[in-house]
């Protein structure tokens, strides 16, 4: 009789995720005292592993291969590109011992790590939203756990993985960097509990999970970009832009140009030249079809559709899409549940409204982002400064991208100085803690020594104090 094999019960989602947080516990606690030169090696080692020649090109393709979502020039560009960029963007800042002396207070800020990060990736970025989550969480002497969308669960093993062999030849510890190797909802949500901070990109319910968590959390907002085309712009250098951006991997960025407003003056020549640019202007049949295709009678997105080639979408939709067109183009006048394209589409279909002047483009932008949106990013093409701030000053957005490609540029990018990120805050309009670009220096705590001033600070007199609302007040 063939002798039986004892096999352990499965564990549970709280006690499987509390042994990845018990060593991950022990892997922070042997780098909190690493120098700041060893801390920057850890990263460039973590980011060579994914990034170097030759092994970044196989991410790409087994990204979408995995995923069936955007495209292998766009994840290529991810990987390869954005990383270095983002290693940049950190490499030279300070994050060990003190990281800022304020003399004219007597102030000095020490960093200290905050423990183990919980990071969440979504399907649509999981090449590079790994890597970036975890060189920052490094970069602060953390440790990291990451929760890949089901989607892209074998994605994330693989770079876990190298970056995990890296760590070890540099002689530190492998489980500074662990992912959940088969992702659920209850693994996620234990994450979440579990961590002493909660790193948020993803869909709308899971960031709500997040901050639902009880853990400390820094998450998302919805994306849905709103682009301003005014008379003052290069419309060439306008329409390249944004093709670039509306069909990099396949609009796979919330940061993606979802709707595009062009002034009156210059809205036939622009119209031209996006067309020009490879966008097919569909006809109001064409657009009946696009709708019945993209959402359901609720509104619920179809996923089939997203960051897909713009031929698959057609054939879906049931429409003939010229040769050489890239992306959709569909009139649009309203905003809200009654004008679905005003949304989010993650798809490289873009609504297109006409606005009267500068003025009726700025209300435009504030009503399609009160649907959804708001606080995350908006963008102009123009040469007028005061067009510029006048959008800036009126709409309720965290970032305004001038004459750059959006989903190319409001995380950071070589060409501006945003910090490098794939996690923006949204601020108060988004339900978000944080208006800016998320980065290591959200990953630290801070312990402030003041010490008394050189000379005490004098109270002013009630005058000097109150000037004219003690005459107005009595």
């Amino acid at each position: 009789m063939a002798e039986q094999v004892a096999t352990r019960p499965a564990l549970s989602p709280k006690d499987e995720i509390a042994a990845l947080v018990i060593r991950s516990r022990k892997a922070q606690a042997q780098i909190e005292n690493y120098s700041q030169e060893q801390v920057d090696r850890l990263i460039r080692a973590m980011v060579w592993s994914v990034a170097k020649p030759g092994v970044a090109e196989k991410i790409a393709q087994f990204t979408v291969d995995e995923t069936q979502l955007g495209n292998y020039d766009g994840k290529f560009l991810k990987i390869f590109r954005k990383t270095r960029a983002t290693l940049m963007d950190i490499i030279n800042d300070k994050s060990v011992g003190i990281i800022e002396e304020l003399p004219e207070r007597n102030i000095v800020k020490i960093a200290k790590p905050i423990g183990v990060i919980g990071a969440l990736a979504p399907s649509t970025n999981p090449e590079a939203t790994p890597v970036i989550k975890a060189i920052h969480a490094v970069k602060g002497r953390n440790s990291i756990i990451i929760a890949p969308h089901p989607r892209a669960k074998l994605t994330n093993k693989m770079i876990v993985d190298l970056m995990r062999e890296a760590i070890v030849k540099l002689g530190a510890p492998a489980d500074l960097v662990q992912g959940i190797e088969t992702p659920s909802l209850e693994l996620t949500n234990e994450l979440l509990r579990q961590c002493d901070r909660v790193l948020a990109t993803g869909g709308g319910a899971m960031v709500t999970a997040a901050y639902s968590s009880g853990t400390p959390a820094l998450g998302v907002g919805v994306g849905n970009a709103v682009i301003t085309v005014d008379e003052t712009a290069d419309l060439d250098d306008a329409a390249e832009k944004i093709r670039m951006s509306k069909t990099l991997d396949l609009a796979a960025s919330c940061s993606s140009d979802n709707s595009v407003i062009l002034v009156d003056k210059i809205y036939d020549p622009m119209l031209g030249k996006l067309q020009a640019k490879g966008g097919y202007l569909c006809n109001d049949g064409e657009k009946a079809k696009l709708q019945r295709t993209l959402w359901d009678d609720e509104l619920h997105l179809n996923t089939a559709i997203v960051a897909q080639p713009a031929q698959k979408i057609a054939e879906m939709a049931g429409v003939s899409l010229p040769e050489g067109k890239t992306f959709f183009i569909v009139k649009e006048s309203g905003f809200g549940p009654s004008h679905p394209f005003s949304g989010e589409k993650l798809s490289v279909i873009m609504a297109l409204y006409h606005a009267k002047d500068m003025d009726g483009a700025i209300k435009l932008t504030n009503e399609i982002q009160s649907y959804q949106g708001q606080g995350h990013s908006c963008g102009i093409y123009s040469n007028s400064d005061a067009n510029i701030m006048k959008l800036a000053n009126a709409t309720k957005t965290s970032r305004v991208m001038v004459n750059q490609p959006q989903a190319a540029s409001n995380s950071g990018n070589l060409w501006n100085g945003m910090r490098q990120t794939f996690s923006l805050g949204c601020g108060s309009w988004g339900g978000n803690s944080t208006n800016h670009n998320i980065s290591w220096k959200d990953l630290i705590n801070e312990t402030w020594v003041s010490k008394p001033l050189a000379t005490t600070k004098q109270l002013p007199s009630d005058e000097e104090l109150f000037g004219d609302v003690i005459k107005t007040l009595g």
